[in-house]
This record gives structure tokens, C-alpha cells and sequence, in this order.
């Protein structure tokens, strides 16, 4: 049976931008000054340098809310029947052991090496004589190196001192014995695949969230406004201080739908299915294993000198001064012993056979993957909506105007702007005709209300308050 699943996929998310030109951003701190010449005049006339503001136009555009989208239908993977075979029992080796086979020699063995020998008499009782004696003897000037077998010399003597030792000697030589182990096996279980493990597509859907987005429909500009405590004037008649101010941006805010987390694919596997055949499993193959024989040996009796006899001496045939001890000293030729002994010698070392025993095999049914998992894909479009935007036409400027002065101005006249002013808002003094900084103030905000020119009580602000 085949599982369905459709989600909502989001292919693009796209931020928002207005670009508003440069000029109309930040260009108000220098207003064209089109005053360079005087303005036609009648008598009577005054005129002043007024700021002119800049003009706006709006305009609209499509703005995209939500970003195109696409719906995924997963189509998961079938599967093919099949056959395995499988090993039941492993191919393994039989050994088998041949042992080693000896013959029986005869070898002649020194016991004990021919030598010369100093003693007291070349008779059956003669006894061993010291070195140290014969050296004193060579000192004394006799050619002790030069002796001969048989000849005897005079001496005082202190016999030597020798010791019997153990000897051991061969009499089997060292051989190896190879030992088999046959191979071991055990009862187990054998896990068959009969369906091989998959991959199940899962859709893991999109997430969305509504957030607002600010939209600049008009920019930030720098205005002129009335002040106190400046340097710069920019005009030459109403003697007015004004200040260059920085008006915010206006925005226009709007919920829009942004992809939070895009959608994914997850993968699932699906394990195997197993099936379990009982087997027999090797568990150590044949071995062989050699095992060192060691050689036989038979105990010999020997003996060896510990230590030289003393002698204090003189030769036999010599007449000296001193006590002589009636001993003398002869170098007397001793012959060497032998023994005849039996030793059994490796003929044939011992050696292995093996033999090939073949595995056995059993025919399974499984399954195979025929067509893997699939993604289909269909994409929507976006949805937009309309932003109105504010652009700047023509920048803030100077100009002559016509305004009122000492020249043209009566009280009764000053009296009816401060009234017209008061009637509109924007004035809260009292209506004495006398013109100060509150009611200037309060006609420069007038003037940016009803974005008019600022810079003096001009003939348009008369107008507009409906001032004859």
C-alpha cells in the first residue's frame, strides 16, 4: 500500500526594500537661493526671503507578502522476491600427526685431558707441585719454560688443593614431538536477510510566521524652524533666527507571511527482515603444535685444580745456601681418559598431513529493493500586495515674497492677524497689536501646517487666515 503525503514547501523568501533617491533624503540643508536679484516692486511693497518647501508626488508598488511555494507527494520504494545461499557449515582442515623416528650411535667422550704435571718424584708417590713454587724456581734463574718431561727439581712444598665436579654429557640429542589438535566446532544459529533494509520518506512541512514589515512611504527631510541662539540667518529683513531640524521618516506598517523554517525531507530506515537457520560454526580450525624434546645427559665425575701448591725450593741437581726440605719437584706427563658412550640421533623429524573438508551451503528466500523512494514536487506562486510610496519632486528653495513691515503694518491690522491666528490654533496671547516673538511663532507654525513658505508674515499667510 502506498502512503501519500503533501506539504506546502517554501522555494524563496524575499525582503522587502523602497529606494528613495538621495536628493530627496538629505539635501535640505542648502535650499536653492533663487534670491540673487530683487523682486519688481510696487511702493508700499515689502518683500522678505521665505523658505519655499519642497514638494512630494505619491506613487505605489507591489510588494511581495508571501513567497512562491510547492507541494512534495513522496512515492515510496517496491520490492523483488530473490534466493541466497547461505554457508550452514564453514570449509575447515583435518590434520594428522607422523611422528619422529631415532637410530642408536656411539661417541667417544673425553673425560679428562692429557697434561704435565709438576710433582714431588716421578715414582708412584709423587704429588703435585705448586707453580708458585716453580716461579720462585725461575726467579732463582732455573729455565722452568725450557723443562722437559721428566725432569725433576729440589723444593720446599705446600701441596695444591682440587675438587671433583659433576660433568654433564649428551646422550640423547634434543628433539620435537608435533602434537594435533583437531578442528572444533559448535551448534549456532545462522541470521538470514530475507529483506533487505529500505528507506521510507517522511515530509517534514514548512513553517510559516506572520511578522510586520515597516515600509519608508516618506523620507526624512531637514526643515527649517524658528530658533533662538543660532548664528546662521537666512534672512536680511523680519530679522528671524532659524533652525535646521531633522524630520523623521513616515512608514507604513503590514503583516507578511515569511518562511520560518523551510520544509525537509527526512529519511526513516526501515530495518531488515531476518530469518534464523541453525548452523555449524567453526570455532578453531586443526593445529598442529611442536613440543621440544629435550636432550638426555649422564653425569661425569671430573676433577680440577682449586689452588697451586707453595713451595719455597731450589733444582735437585744444585747445591745452594738455605733449609732444604727433602722434597723435590718433577714435571711428570699425565695421559688423558675416555669413555665410550650410547646416544639415540634424529633419523626422520616428526611431520603433519592434512586433508580438505569442503562447506556446506543452504538455499534461502529474501527480497530486494525494485524501485527505490521518490519526491514530486509542484511549485505555487507568490501573492503581492500594493505599498503607496512618497517621493521628493522639488527640493526646499528661497524666494522674494511679498510680507508686512513696519511700512504697511497698523495695529488694528496686527490685531486681526493675532485674531485670525487664535481662531485657528495656533495663537494664545493677547490681541494687542503688538507683533512679537509668540505670534511669529506661532505664524511660522501655521506656515509648516499649511506647507506654506516661512520666513515672514507673507501676503499668501494673510490670505489664508482671511486677512484683507
Amino acid at each position: 500500500m502506498i502512503n501519500k503525503g503533501i506539504a506546502t514547501v517554501a522555494l524563496l523568501a524575499v525582503s522587502i526594500s523602497v529606494a528613495m533617491q538621495a536628493h530627496a533624503e538629505g539635501e535640505d540643508s542648502n535650499p536653492i537661493d533663487a534670491t540673487n536679484t530683487l523682486p519688481d516692486a510696487k511702493p508700499g511693497e515689502c518683500f522678505a526671503k521665505v523658505i519655499v518647501p519642497a514638494t512630494y508626488e505619491t506613487t505605489s508598488k507591489e510588494v511581495e507578502v508571501q513567497p512562491a511555494q510547492e507541494t512534495v507527494e513522496i512515492i515510496p520504494p517496491t520490492f523483488d522476491g530473490a534466493e541466497q545461499e547461505v554457508e550452514v557449515k564453514p570449509a575447515y582442515t583435518k590434520l594428522t600427526s607422523v611422528p619422529a623416528k631415532y637410530r642408536t650411535e656411539e661417541e667417544l667422550v673425553e673425560i679428562e685431558p692429557a697434561r704435565n704435571e709438576w710433582v714431588t718424584s716421578l715414582g708412584k708417590r709423587g704429588i703435585p707441585a705448586s707453580p708458585a713454587l716453580l716461579v720462585a724456581a725461575k726467579t732463582s734463574g732455573i729455565d722452568i719454560d725450557a723443562a722437559t718431561a721428566g725432569s725433576c727439581y729440589k723444593e720446599f712444598y705446600t701441596p695444591a688443593k682440587f675438587e671433583q665436579n659433576d660433568k654433564q654429557v649428551e646422550t640423547k640429542e634434543a628433539s620435537e614431538n608435533i602434537i594435533i589438535k583437531d578442528a572444533e566446532f559448535e551448534a549456532s544459529e545462522e541470521i538470514v536477510t530475507v529483506k533487505p533494509a529500505y528507506t521510507v520518506k517522511k515530509l517534514i512541512a514548512a513553517v510559516y510566521e506572520k511578522v510586520e514589515e515597516k515600509v519608508e512611504v516618506e523620507p526624512a527631510k531637514a526643515v527649517w524652524k524658528k530658533g533662538a541662539g543660532l548664528v546662521e540667518r537666512i534672512d536680511n529683513t523680519t530679522g528671524e533666527i532659524m533652525c535646521l531640524v531633522q524630520v523623521p521618516a513616515k512608514y507604513d506598517t503590514f503583516l507578511k507571511t515569511v518562511l520560518k523554517t523551510p520544509s525537509t525531507i527526512e529519511d526513516s530506515e526501515i530495518p531488515a527482515e531476518t530469518k534464523s537457520i541453525k548452523t555449524t560454526k567453526l570455532v578453531s580450525d586443526a593445529t598442529s603444535e611442536k613440543e621440544a624434546v629435550e636432550a638426555e645427559f649422564t653425569t661425569v665425575t671430573t676433577t680440577a685444580k682449586v689452588s697451586d701448591a707453595q713451595f719455597s725450593w731450589r733444582a735437585a741437581a744444585a747445591e745452594g745456601e738455605g733449609t732444604y726440605t727433602g722434597l723435590q719437584v718433577c714435571l711428570k706427563e699425565i695421559p688423558a681418559k675416555q669413555k665410550t658412550l650410547k646416544k639415540l640421533v634424529l633419523d626422520t623429524p616428526a611431520s603433519v598431513t592434512e586433508e580438505k573438508v569442503a562447506a556446506k551451503t543452504k538455499t534461502v528466500k529474501t527480497e530486494k529493493v525494485a524501485t527505490a523512494a521518490e519526491v514530486v514536487r509542484t511549485t505555487v506562486p507568490a501573492q503581492t500586495k500594493t505599498v503607496e510610496l512618497r517621493k521628493k519632486v522639488s527640493s526646499e528653495k528661497l524666494e522674494w515674497r511679498r510680507v508686512l513691515c513696519q511700512t504697511n503694518m497698523t495695529k488694528e491690522m496686527n490685531m486681526k492677524i493675532q485674531q485670525a491666528l487664535k481662531d485657528a490654533g495656533y495663537y494664545n496671547g493677547p490681541v494687542d497689536g503688538s507683533i512679537g516673538r509668540g505670534t511669529l511663532n506661532s505664524v511660522n507654525k501655521y506656515q509648516i501646517d499649511k506647507d506654506l513658505p516661512r520666513g515672514g508674515l507673507t501676503i499668501k499667510v494673510l490670505k489664508e487666515l482671511g486677512v484683507q
